[in-house]
């Protein structure tokens, strides 16, 4: 009975192995939106500007191994931080399980397909520009309210 329980509905973030925790990435790109943030407040602000490494047609990174050397300040995202990045939106597979919620049907791992997120409209497909198109000193002018 407990091997038909998904491994995400019995485990704890923590008790994954590496293969689960990466397959709970719902290939949104949300969390690779370039953010701006207010010095005196710390309020953080999504732009339409993705990583130059991101695939924008299927929202996945381009150089995911190589990542952190390509880009330093990449984030990361492990059991023991995921709490640490309130910036995350509330659809992220992530701080919805650490928050104790389901995964909703359009979830790769609950839908087995993993177009659901773009068709269910939550991925960044369609709705970006790459980093490397726009001067950083204009990224202001990229600041987006469509954030999930």
């Amino acid at each position: 009975m407990i091997a038909q329980v998904p491994f995400w509905q019995r485990k704890r973030l923590h008790e994954m192995s590496q293969t689960e925790w990466e397959s709970l990435c719902d290939g949104c790109g949300q969390c690779c939106l370039q953010k701006l943030e207010d010095e005196d407040t710390g309020d953080v602000y999504h732009t339409e500007l993705v990583c130059r490494y991101m695939n924008t047609d299927n929202c996945r990174c381009t150089v995911y191994e190589e990542r952190l050397q390509k880009v330093p300040g990449c984030t990361v995202l492990t059991p023991e931080t995921v709490g640490d990045y309130h910036w995350l939106p509330a659809t992220c597979a992530y701080r919805t399980l650490a928050e104790g919620r389901p995964l909703p049907a359009w979830h790769p791992l609950v839908s087995g397909d993993p177009e659901t997120v773009h068709q269910a409209g939550i991925s960044v497909r369609g709705k970006v520009v790459s980093e490397d198109r726009v001067p950083e000193e204009d990224w202001e002018e990229h600041i987006i309210h469509w954030v999930l």
